[in-house]
This record gives structure tokens, C-alpha cells and sequence, in this order.
């Protein structure tokens, strides 16, 4: 049976998120959504950090429990500085093999910024020197740039990123293994660059609330503690990482340009022809994924990495279950099927990716089945977001019949 690790989630004590962000709710959904491995988050945050020591058991070799579930010590943490010339904000998550060394870190990051203000702490300091101090405290520590693409705040952002991991970490790039693709972005667009064909491509939820955890994830082929995982990223082990779990990278907020307040959504061909200005009202438009990728990528579209990992795209069982309603995925229509469906099959992810077609037809209302094999196949209707507002996709071709007989077993 594999093993499904989201490492990058926030607690209640990061801005703009659910109360609910605590370690009971969150083995709870990780159950739910057949999770085995989740991030703590947030280990910067004194009160979280506490909250953590207290309810944690420790398993050994990097991994904690609660409740049948595994956790290992994560944090993001926001860069920001001056670099050539330019405001640079960079957001990476820390994984940490033990309490002992993310209270050095803790003790070392509270110098560059407040750890208490938020759970994704600002910190005044460029990504390379941070690195270099982290791995003084911890050689084995893994940095994982965040969500690489996203135009405010990452790496490669069009807004404050760099052309380069380099151009980032320096001397510190050969102790990088691993990007974070982001919500917007996955694994087939970053193939196009071989500057990445090194690292690692994860993929994780960024949720802040206990319901989203999971929206992308990794599957590994069997259980793994600390070490085992910093060195199937250090070396891309297929045999043991078999693929990342991905949202269409349409659904994500910022795949395409656009300006949000004129509604204005914009392919990059599109955006290029008119300078990056709205159409509407003539401001610079935001620069999103696809743009700022096809401008540093070195290869054509659909390209394939034999040597990477592969991957899956997946929508949110609360989504199709909606779209074959005729009803928004937070109703108590869909909680109410969401939950039989959950009962019959034991989680989310067993049902989307691993049940067998027919014995998935046999349990499952015809048009939620039917919505589910669109997805597996990948026959779905794409809206791309654009400047923090997410894209649509369609299970269901639009003005497609549904009957109440197909809606519903229970």
C-alpha cells in the first residue's frame, strides 16, 4: 500500500487560516483523505511549536505520530530582502529531523524577523546565507523553495524571483535537492527547463484549512522516516517516489495573466502582444506561471522526463461530487454524499486514484463515476485562473443532461 505525504501545511496560528489547523481536525482529514504522512507547519511559532512537544509522540527516525498518523517538523518561511538591485521575497519550507534541531533554528531565524507574528514568519535575510547558517546547525536539513512559480512570492516569481536556482542559493544550490511546484504549475511544464532536471519536484497542499490538505500530495511506494526521505530526493529514487499528486495547474490561481479587478484573463501569447497591460484599464497586468515558465524554458511543450517521477492531476472529490449536483462543493448536499462516499470506500484517495473502474461503477452513483473517469482520463474543460483568482475545471461538458436517477444511490 503506498504512502501519501503532504509536508507543506499551516497551523490556526498562520495568517488567514482555519481555527480548525490543529493536530486532532488534521489527523481526522488526513484519515479522510487517506493521507499517511502530513507537515506540521509553522514549527517557527512559539505557541504551535509548544503545542507540537505536547501532543506528538515520537516514533524515531524523524517521524511523530497522533492518532494513527505520521507528522515530521515543517515550517515556510517568507525571505525578504534586497538583492541586484531588486526586493526579492522568497517563500521555503524547512523539513527538520527532530525537536533539538528546530529549536536551534528557531533560536538562530529569531534574529532576522518576529517568529510569534505569524506561522509563516518574515524573515529579513537572503535565501543563501539563511541556508548556509541552517545547514551549519543541521547538515541534513532539507530546504524546499515554496510553490517555485507563484508570481509574489517564490524563486522564480515573475513579480521578485530570480533566473536561476543559483542565482538564489549560490554556493548553497549544490545542498538544494528539491522545488515545491505550486497549485499553478506541474511537473510537465517544469520538465520543459532543464535547469531543474536535478531537483525533485514535490508537491504539497499549502492548506489552510483541515478540508484542502491533500489537494496535492506525494506518494512513495512504501513507508519512510527522515533519512530515507532526503535521499530519495538527493537522488530521484523512482523505485520509491512514484509520483506526485497535482491539481489540473489550470485550477491554480495563477496560471494564466490577467488583472483581477477588470476581470481581465489573458493567455501569455495574449498578454505579450499588448506589453503586459491590461486591456481594460492599461495597468501592468500580473505575470503569471505559464508566462514567466515558456520565458525561461529551454524545451517544447510536452516534454517528458524519463528520469523524474511521474504524475497524476486530481480534483478535489467535493468538486465533482458539486458539479454533478448542480451545487457548490461547500453545500450539505455534497457533505452528505462526500460522507457516504468516504464510508463505502475508506478515503478519498482510494477512491479517486486506486479503485478498479468496475467495482468503482458498482459502488458509486453513476454520475459521480462518470465524473471521476473524466478526470482519470483527463477529459475535463479547462478555465485557467489568473491573479489570485482559481480556475475552473469541468468534469462535465457544459449544458450536458443529468437525471435525478443519475445523482444519488443513498
Amino acid at each position: 500500500m503506498s504512502f501519501i505525504a503532504d509536508l507543506h501545511i499551516h497551523s490556526k496560528y498562520s495568517r488567514a487560516t482555519s481555527k480548525d489547523m490543529e493536530i486532532p481536525s488534521l489527523t481526522k482529514w488526513a484519515k479522510i483523505k487517506g493521507i499517511s504522512l502530513l507537515g506540521t507547519g509553522d514549527f517557527t511559532h512559539p505557541l504551535w511549536l509548544a503545542e507540537l512537544k505536547e501532543k506528538l509522540t515520537d516514533e524515531g527516525g524523524g517521524l511523530y505520530s497522533y492518532g494513527g498518523v505520521y507528522f515530521m517538523l515543517t515550517a515556510e518561511v517568507s525571505n525578504i530582502y534586497f538583492k541586484a538591485g531588486r526586493t526579492r521575497k522568497v517563500h521555503n519550507i524547512m523539513v527538520a529531523p527532530d525537536f533539538k534541531v528546530v529549536d536551534e533554528i528557531n533560536k538562530c531565524l529569531s534574529g532576522y524577523g518576529s517568529l510569534s507574528s505569524d506561522g509563516r514568519p518574515i524573515i529579513s535575510l537572503e535565501c543563501e546565507k539563511m541556508a548556509k547558517m541552517l545547514f551549519a546547525i543541521e547538515p541534513e536539513l532539507l530546504i524546499i523553495p515554496a510553490h517555485a512559480w507563484t508570481p509574489h512570492f517564490s524563486i522564480f516569481g515573475s513579480n521578485s524571483g530570480f533566473d536561476s536556482p543559483e542565482e538564489c542559493f549560490e554556493e548553497q544550490t549544490k545542498e538544494i535537492f528539491s522545488i515545491e511546484t505550486g497549485l499553478s504549475s506541474d511537473p510537465a511544464m517544469n520538465w520543459r527547463w532543464s535547469k531543474l532536471d536535478r531537483f525533485s519536484l514535490t508537491s504539497n497542499s499549502d492548506s489552510h484549512s483541515p478540508s484542502k490538505i491533500g489537494r496535492e500530495a506525494n506518494v512513495f511506494k512504501e513507508k519512510i522516516d527522515y533519512k530515507a526521505l532526503r535521499q530519495i530526493l538527493k537522488t530521484k529514487d523512482k523505485a520509491r517516489f512514484l509520483y506526485t499528486i497535482e491539481f489540473f495547474p489550470e485550477e491554480g490561481k495563477y496560471h494564466w495573466d490577467g488583472h483581477r479587478v477588470c476581470k481581465a484573463r489573458l493567455s501569455p501569447d495574449e498578454a505579450k502582444k499588448i506589453n503586459n497591460k491590461c486591456p481594460v484599464c492599461g495597468k501592468n497586468i500580473t505575470v503569471g506561471v505559464m508566462h514567466r515558465l515558456e520565458a525561461l524554458a529551454d524545451r517544447k511543450e510536452g516534454y517528458i522526463s524519463d528520469a523524474s517521477p511521474s504524475f497524476k492531476s486530481v480534483i478535489p472529490l467535493a468538486e465533482i461530487i458539486g458539479e454533478a449536483l448542480g451545487v457548490g462543493p461547500d453545500s450539505m448536499a455534497v457533505e452528505k454524499e462526500y460522507s457516504q462516499l468516504i464510508r463505502n470506500f475508506g478515503s478519498e484517495f482510494k477512491m479517486l486514484l486506486d479503485t478498479p473502474e468496475e467495482e468503482l461503477r458498482q459502488m458509486c452513483p453513476p454520475r459521480i463515476f462518470k465524473g471521476i473517469i473524466n478526470m482519470r482520463n483527463g477529459s475535463v474543460e479547462k478555465t485557467p485562473g489568473y491573479d489570485g483568482e482559481y480556475g475552473k475545471i469541468r468534469v462535465f461538458k457544459e449544458g450536458e443532461e443529468k437525471s435525478e436517477k443519475q445523482l444519488s444511490f443513498f
